[in-house]
């Protein structure tokens, strides 16, 4: 079978059109890799796919030519028959309507005696809606807070500030970066779209002081805090340094004398969060043990086995495991009373937390997970007018014949580890559900191939944990868009992403209010491009230029764009031209959900992450200039409040 055929067969398209327009055809020696990267895909042969059916709604699947008929079907979940018929002369099976939400095996038999089987999810007629109509949120951040307290990156606690102050000043909720665990040994590989585990949290967003078993004052080191609080920059290094020192001092405590109470709810959450918690504590400390990627490891550990974690953990390491497993325990119940208290102050959302596209190779999710999750490719994306080389991540990402495999469980265990205590979610490149961009490590951004994904089952197992946790789903759009797409996705009740600074026509225009769909989250910006205040200033585009990077932007398109604002400002009758008058464009929308960043409400210029950068800029690791407690007072409330308005909730 010669390469082409192979690739089309395992979904990969050879040729595609970039966002520039041009046709693009991936290298053959690129596209060999990526064709040997993927699990093989037994074909079917009397189905297409993974079988959705959506509750409520009849459905029915049409079977292939080479069914010879009659055909057993049933329905298995573990060993138990949800249901079976038979299939005669037809080509189609018609599903029973009342079918129970879940996940379950397809097994078919036919007259020939062969047989195959096929993942088959039920799935809710759409994702959670939202119980509300219109509100805002407040976006920020979360390692760029400062407060008076913390240890020079903000934490759990500072977390909860944010929720009083958003709440105070009529928000429904409060944005956030990923908050995916990233590795310990390596802090200053911060960004939180490169993590190690998309299941667990950030350990350094624990508040160490908050914990019983932490005694301050025989704690050494602390001498350098006020340091690490007074930095323009988050210091990764010296801050890991001292809270995993005060993490480790906060166990040896915890073990030496466990209020019962605190021993009893660590006892539940591992328990709960078996067996991946404890095979994450099993990986991280056989990481620091080989100190090499995991596929260098002895064999015996090169795959996860619960036997031989069980056997690590009778043995000299049980205590660091423990220590593991203590530590996201506590990031856990920080995280939660977090959660609590938004819903305490009424708030409709509460956590809008974001879930990266991939994962780092040599992390615990690509080895705990090694059929789903393709370590040797990238995701990315190709050339578009925003970033003009295409773009290559460097993360690995799911694919589809390992989660048909595994019945797309490890994608709904990500999800559900992301919406645990959010109302709100955002996928960051959800066109990856349709199609991903990948690149083999090594070769340039811009020759990689799209490899299509089973839309459908994503899209249902979405809908699943949605509905399960009553957690809005926003899918982040941009990019190359495949037809059809956003109204499929808008089929299941997934909202779109719609960023104002893209919302324009091809003369430039800024589009009208009226452009802006319902099941939205509108806002103007992102964390990749430049903040309000920086748009206006043209500073994006001198520090692209100065770092050598093509902006895609001239001054002339950046002064028409300006000129195009004002334009569409005016039109609805707003005079001014700041944040507030955008904020209040913006709030006028039908979007149900309207996001605005601090960085933006406080006038900073520079963005939290320029692309293609690593260290020529100070990617996700710029503080906000004040303290939680003083930005009430470094911000026009009475603007925001006025340019709120149509979506405020009753402050409190």
């Amino acid at each position: 079978m010669d390469l082409i055929t192979k690739a089309k067969k395992l979904g990969i398209q050879t040729d595609f059109i970039d966002g520039q327009g041009r046709r693009r055809v991936t290298d053959a020696a690129a596209l060999r890799i990526i064709v040997d990267a993927l699990p093989v895909r037994v074909p079917h042969r009397f189905l297409v796919g993974p079988v959705v059916v959506r509750s409520g709604r009849p459905a029915r699947t049409e079977l292939s030519r080479a069914t010879r008929f009659p055909l057993r079907w049933k329905i298995v979940a573990d060993l138990k028959v949800i249901a079976q018929g038979l299939a005669q002369g037809r080509r189609v099976i018609d599903w029973p309507q009342d079918l129970p939400v879940g996940s379950y095996r397809l097994h078919l038999t036919d007259a020939s005696s062969f047989s195959e089987e096929a993942p088959l999810i039920v799935a809710p007629a759409q994702a959670f809606a939202g119980d509300f109509e219109r509100c805002w949120l407040a976006a920020v951040q979360l390692y760029g807070v400062r407060s008076a307290r913390n240890w020079g990156i903000g934490d759990f606690t500072d977390l909860e500030g944010l929720i009083e102050l958003a709440a105070g000043l009529g928000a429904d909720g409060v944005g956030l970066n990923p908050l995916h665990a990233l590795f310990d040994d390596r802090p200053a590989d911060c960004s939180p779209y490169s993590p190690n585990s998309r299941l667990f949290l950030n350990a350094l967003y624990i508040d160490v002081e908050k914990l019983p078993e932490f005694q301050a004052g025989a704690f050494t080191g602390a001498s350098g805090l006020a340091r690490l609080r007074a930095c323009g920059l988050v210091d990764y290094v010296a801050v890991a340094e001292l809270k995993w020192r005060a993490l480790r001092s906060a166990f040896e405590n915890f073990k030496a004398n466990p209020a019962i109470g605190r021993r009893q709810d660590f006892d539940t959450f591992r328990t709960e969060r078996a067996p991946q918690l404890s095979r994450f504590a099993c990986f991280e400390v056989l990481r620091h043990k080989f100190n090499t990627p995991w596929w260098e490891w002895p064999k015996p550990w090169r795959q996860p086995d619960d036997v031989r974690c069980a056997e690590l953990r009778a043995g000299a390491d049980r205590a660091e495991i423990e220590f593991v497993e203590f530590v996201q325990w506590i990031a856990d119940r920080q995280l939660r009373a977090c959660g609590d208290h938004a819903t305490r102050l009424g708030m409709k959302v509460g956590l809008y937390l974001d879930v990266a596209v991939g994962v780092q190779s040599d992390g615990f999710d690509a080895w705990n997970e090694q059929v789903a999750i393709s370590r040797h490719l990238g995701v990315g994306a190709p050339p578009d007018p925003l970033n003009t080389l295409g773009q290559s991540w460097g993360l690995a990402g799911f694919n589809a014949a390992g989660l048909e495999i595994r019945s797309f469980e490890p994608y709904r265990e990500m999800l559900g580890a992301s919406m645990r205590y959010a109302g709100a979610i955002r996928l960051d490149h959800v066109l990856g559900l349709k199609r991903l961009y990948l690149v083999p490590h090594g070769f340039a951004a811009d020759n990689g191939a799209y490899v299509q994904m089973p839309f459908e089952a994503l899209l249902a197992a979405t809908a699943q944990e949605s509905v399960a946790h009553r957690c809005v789903v926003i899918g982040e759009d941009l990019g190359t868009v495949p037809e059809g797409f956003r109204e499929q996705m808008a089929d299941w009740g997934i909202w779109s992403y719609q960023v104002m600074m893209f919302e324009r026509d091809n003369a430039g225009r800024f589009c009208d209010i009226e452009h802006y769909t319902s099941n939205a989250l509108v806002t103007f910006n992102t964390h990749d491009l430049s903040t309000y205040a920086g748009w206006r200033s043209f500073s994006d585009l001198k520090l692209k230029r100065a770092l050598g990077i093509d902006p895609g932007e001239s001054d002339d398109a950046r002064w028409h764009a300006l000129s195009m604002l004002s334009d569409v400002l005016r039109h609805h009758a707003i005079d001014h031209h700041d944040l507030y008058a955008v904020a209040g464009f913006m709030s006028r929308t039908k979007s149900r959900l309207l996001a605005i960043s601090l960085e933006d409400l406080l006038g900073v210029t520079d963005q939290p992450n320029i692309p293609g950068t690593i260290n020529e800029h100070p990617n996700w690791r710029q503080r906000l200039p004040v303290a939680v407690d003083d930005i009430a007072s470094a911000i026009d409330v009475t603007a925001l409040k006025s340019a709120m308005a149509p979506r405020a909730r009753t402050a409190t």
